[in-house]
Parts: C-alpha cells; sequence; structure tokens
C-alpha cells in the first residue's frame, strides 16, 4: 500500500487573525483600550454638544429667546473653565481618572437640561455641561497623544478625532427620528439621551491605563503641598513658556471662532435662509458630516506626511474660500450646497484634528495637561463670543452674511500658526 502524495495529506488551517493598519498596531497593546475609550469619550461628548445647535430653534421658541440668547454661548464659556481645571486635575491626580469624571459631568447635565422649566435652569445646566465638555478633551487628547508613537502620532490622534463626526452623525440621526414624530417638547427627549456616555464610563474603569508621563506626575504631586496645585497654570506664563501659551491660544482661538461660528448656526441658516425641512436640513447636515470625517482622518495623516504647520495652513486656507462660498451660494442653487458641504466640513474638522498632537508636543510633561487645556479650551470660551457675534450681526446684515465672520478665525491659525515651530516627530515624555 503507497503513501498518499504530499499534495493528499490533509491540513489543518486556522482562521488568520484580524489586520489592523500599521498605525494602530504601534500603539503598544496595553494602551490600546485608551485609544478605543478616547474616541468613545470624544463622540459621545460630541453627540451631547451637538444636540444644542441642533435644537437651538425649538428652545429659542419654548422660553422666547432673542436671536442673540438662543445662542447659548455659556456652555462654550463654562468649556473653557472645564478645560483649564481638568487639565490641571490630570496632571496631578492622573489622565484616566480625569477623563471618567469629565464624561460623568457632561452626560448628566445633559440629560438634566431636558427637564429645564425655564431658561435659567437652561443655562445652569448648560454651562455644568460645559464643565465636563471641555475637560474632556484637556484629559483625552493627552492621554492619547503620550501613549501614541511620534512616527505615527498625527493620524492616531486624527482618527481619535474623527468619532466627534461620528457622535455628531448619531445627534442628526437622533434629531430627526424625535424631531419628526414628538411635538413641541421634541428638544427635551434629545437632551435626555444625552445620559448616553455614562455607559462609557464601565469600559474605561475596567479596562484604560494611565500614560508612564501622567504616572510621573502624580508621583511628584505626591511630593507637592496643596498650595503648588496651580502652579502649573502660573508656569504656562513665565518666561520660557509665555510666548508657546499665547500663540497656541490665537490657535485655538481662530480653530474653534471659525468652527461655532459657522456650525452652531448652520442648521438655522439651512431652515431659515435657505428653506430646508427638518428632512432636508438633516440631509444636508449628513453631508458636511461626511466631509467632517473626512477632514479629521486626512488632518491625521496630512500631520504625518507634511508636518504640523503646513497642514494646518492648508485647512486654514480651504476653510476661508469654503466659508464664502458656502454662505454666498445664489438663492434656488441649494444642489451647490451638497456638492460644498464635503470640503466646508473637511477644512473645519482638519483644523481640529491637529489640536491635541500639536498642542501636547509643544508643552512639557509637567504642565501639559493644563497646556492642552487651556489653549485649546479657553480658545473655545473665547471663540464662544463668535456665534453670539454671528446672532448679533444677522439682524443688520442678514445670516448667511454674518455666518462670514467664520473666515476671520481662520485667518487667526494662520497667523499663530506661522509664529509656532513645527514638532512633527518629536519625542515626548
Amino acid at each position: 500500500m503507497t503513501a498518499a502524495p504530499p499534495s493528499a495529506v490533509p491540513t489543518t488551517t486556522t482562521s488568520p487573525e484580524p489586520t489592523f493598519p500599521r498605525w494602530y498596531r504601534s500603539i503598544p497593546r496595553e494602551h490600546r483600550p485608551a485609544f478605543w475609550a478616547g474616541s468613545a469619550g470624544w463622540g459621545l461628548d460630541a453627540f451631547d454638544f451637538m444636540t444644542l445647535p441642533l435644537a437651538l430653534g425649538s428652545i429659542a421658541a419654548a422660553f422666547a429667546l432673542t436671536s442673540t440668547e438662543s445662542g447659548m454661548t455659556v456652555t462654550v464659556l463654562a468649556s473653557a473653565v472645564g478645560g483649564a481645571l481638568a487639565g490641571v486635575l490630570a496632571d496631578r491626580v492622573g489622565r484616566v481618572r480625569v477623563l471618567v469624571i469629565t464624561i460623568a459631568t457632561f452626560a448628566v447635565f445633559t440629560a438634566l437640561s431636558g427637564l429645564s422649566q425655564n431658561y435659567g435652569q437652561m443655562l445652569l445646566f448648560k454651562g455644568l455641561q460645559g464643565l465636563g465638555f471641555g475637560g474632556e478633551f484637556a484629559a483625552g487628547a493627552v492621554l492619547i497623544a503620550e501613549i501614541a508613537p511620534a512616527r505615527h502620532r498625527g493620524r492616531i490622534m486624527g482618527f481619535v478625532a474623527s468619532s466627534y463626526a461620528v457622535g455628531w452623525g448619531l445627534a442628526v440621526i437622533a434629531y430627526f427620528v424625535i424631531f419628526s414624530h414628538a411635538g413641541p417638547d421634541a428638544w427635551r427627549y434629545l437632551f435626555i439621551l444625552g445620559i448616553l456616555p455614562a455607559f462609557a464610563l464601565l469600559f474605561i474603569r475596567r479596562n484604560v491605563k494611565d500614560s508612564d508621563a501622567s504616572k510621573e506626575n502624580r508621583r511628584r504631586a505626591k511630593e507637592e503641598t496643596a498650595a503648588s496645585m496651580w502652579s502649573g497654570l502660573v508656569a504656562l506664563f513665565r518666561r520660557d513658556l509665555r510666548r508657546t501659551t499665547l500663540l497656541t491660544l490665537l490657535v485655538g482661538i481662530g480653530a474653534q471662532g471659525g468652527y461655532f461660528a459657522i456650525f452652531t448656526w448652520l442648521p438655522s441658516y439651512l431652515h431659515k435662509e435657505r428653506g430646508l425641512t427638518i428632512v432636508g436640513t438633516s440631509g444636508y447636515l449628513s453631508v458636511i458630516i461626511v466631509g467632517c470625517f473626512l477632514g479629521y482622518a486626512s488632518g491625521g495623516f496630512l500631520h504625518d506626511w507634511i508636518g504640523r504647520r503646513k497642514t494646518y495652513i492648508l485647512f486654514a486656507v480651504g476653510g476661508v474660500v469654503c466659508v464664502v462660498a458656502y454662505t454666498w451660494i445664489p438663492e434656488g442653487a441649494n444642489g451647490l450646497l451638497l456638492v460644498l458641504g464635503v470640503p466646508l466640513g473637511m477644512a473645519a474638522c482638519g483644523l481640529l484634528a491637529g489640536s491635541g498632537v500639536f498642542f501636547s508636543e509643544l508643552f512639557p510633561s509637567r504642565v501639559r495637561g493644563v497646556g492642552v487645556g487651556v489653549a485649546h479650551n479657553f480658545g473655545r470660551g473665547v471663540a464662544a463670543f463668535f456665534p453670539a457675534l454671528v446672532g448679533v450681526l444677522s439682524s443688520v446684515f442678514g445670516l448667511k452674511a454674518a455666518m462670514g465672520l467664520g473666515a476671520l478665525g481662520y485667518i487667526l491659525v494662520i497667523v499663530g500658526v506661522l509664529a509656532l515651530p513645527e514638532t512633527r516627530g518629536r519625542q515626548i515624555a
């Protein structure tokens, strides 16, 4: 009896392991849960925050607000305080612990906003939501930057940031479903859904570990007195860091100001100026959200490919062009809004994709949390006046002309970035 030829010998096969991109595999295995936690936190943060501009018209009608009042700048202003406070705490007690606290804060107070009985209660709850909204970025972005290798840091942060577009998209879906079936109280149901991010805390508490830099900061903090808690905030304005702090503030103000001037008022613009229904508004916003996702993702790759400064300038110039073009499309040419929606979203969100990585590389570890928190969120706090100013100017010049203010923010970004050093490939610890 002859043996079977080698080709006939049965072989066992195993299913191939999932193939992840190189940039993801470069993250140390123990820190990969932090990537998913940061993505979930940022996406759910977006879901909770973007319910506000979507419901702005209904809130204004419910509480008989003017266009200036309905801008609801309190959330964004509070985020400036939340970002600075969370940054200080993240440098002392750890990034992960602060991440948990901030997610819980914005989830709870978004939901409570849906129970507001008057405008004063709404302002209170939205202000407290803003503390968590600003703080989540200060803790999460720094954690991701510290666990990511320098070579792939831009695209890792870009994909984490792209979850913001996912959260925004989920908010639009919820808006479409609820406002299509509920009555005047539809905005309340939308806000109550904001409790959903709290479920992400179960994963974070069990799986996410602090970076080595964060652990060293905590060790150092134990040796310091309580009076030195605010030393990191003071250090940002000392001689060695003052110039960096002021310039990153300028970049933060410009990028956030351009974003909020456009996107806070965009649903109202599509409804009032372009005559779109809730269904139509949701469709046009969906196109912009796709552009936003592409902007975050492509921005991350460009930061690693051509550098931080060139990427910022590219998106800022694109933003100026898109804002002017989008807001001055002639009457009856709404089809062009769909065409320009993708580049508009890409420009605005491509700029924001770099904040976490660029600012983290500019500040040393001992003040990185507070530095990123102040630069990004104080910039956002100042930028809160952009939507308010749009509301004021809209009563004089019309909404589409007032929204052109967003282009001014992108010019500020160019000025600030040109004065800062290139940090691509910089090792941080």
